[in-house]
């Protein structure tokens, strides 16, 4: 019994342009043909297609497909590789259907950065895109305490979204007082979260073009009155951290002084 190329390919439930893609990667042997040029296949080409498509179902990449197929020894190699790259592979998939879920139920952006699906509506358009931006400069653990700091409260939800609503020429009061509301939330960050004094441990790039890339973000996403509120926040932020160690160093010195003058 022989087979042209498409009688193969229909009862290897393939394509005649996959058989021929196996013929260029030699694969699959080229049959011998009738004298009227047709190729005919018989049984040892259709048990090799077979083979050829199990492992391929399997995930084996075709570049190890050939010894494999053969029966070869390095199955026991391939395939727990193959085995990781897929339990791998399910877990991402596994992800994306909990984000398709939350997104759904909060009626959230589709297109926020992972992980942020559940906080996506209480962060602006420039929030998430910062987001994105930071997922290729900071490694995993950073952006799962990112995560967490803008997992807030209500009014950090109002303060964030006025300030996202803030025009270029708000005036002088508007910026102080949305710094000074903005201030207390940055130092408790600064204070659960220390790395972020001096991130450099936690960069999946190098100092230079992490410190040039957020500021050019930071830059465009933003305009100049949201920028200047922002660094207002963070330098009353920092006056604050400042004022607490050092109030918690006089009370460590206090009982120390009055030893002394007993």
């Amino acid at each position: 019994m022989v087979w042209s190329t498409r009688e193969l390919a229909e009862l290897a439930s393939t394509t005649v342009n996959t058989i021929r893609h196996y013929h260029r990667n030699g694969l699959l042997e080229e049959p011998e043909r009738r004298l009227n040029g047709y190729k005919q296949y018989g049984v040892e080409h259709l048990v090799r297609l077979l083979r050829i498509r199990r492992l391929a179902e399997l995930g084996v990449p075709l570049s190890k497909v050939g010894p494999l197929s053969d029966g070869g020894e390095g199955v026991r190699e391939v395939l727990p590789q193959i085995d990781a790259e897929l339990s791998a592979r399910i877990e991402s998939l596994q992800q994306a259907r909990a984000d398709i879920a939350t997104i759904l139920h909060d009626h959230a952006p589709a297109d926020a950065p992972a992980r942020f699906t559940s906080v996506a509506s209480h962060l602006s358009a420039s929030d998430r895109s910062i987001l994105h931006i930071y997922t290729q400069l900071y490694d995993d653990e950073a952006m799962a305490d990112l995560r967490r700091m803008v997992e807030v409260d209500a009014e950090a939800v109002a303060v964030g979204a006025e300030i996202a609503a803030l025009p270029p020429d708000a005036d002088e009061t508007t910026r102080q007082r949305l710094a000074e509301q903005l201030a207390p939330t940055l130092a408790q960050h600064l204070i659960e979260y220390p790395w972020l004094t001096d991130p450099s441990g936690h960069l999946s790039q190098s100092v230079h073009v992490t410190r040039q890339t957020v500021t050019e973000a930071v830059r465009e996403l933003y305009n100049s009155a949201q920028i200047d509120v922002l660094a207002r926040a963070g330098l009353l932020a920092r006056e604050r951290l400042s004022a607490a160690k050092e109030e918690m160093e006089r009370e460590k010195e206090q009982p120390v002084a009055t030893l002394t003058a007993a």
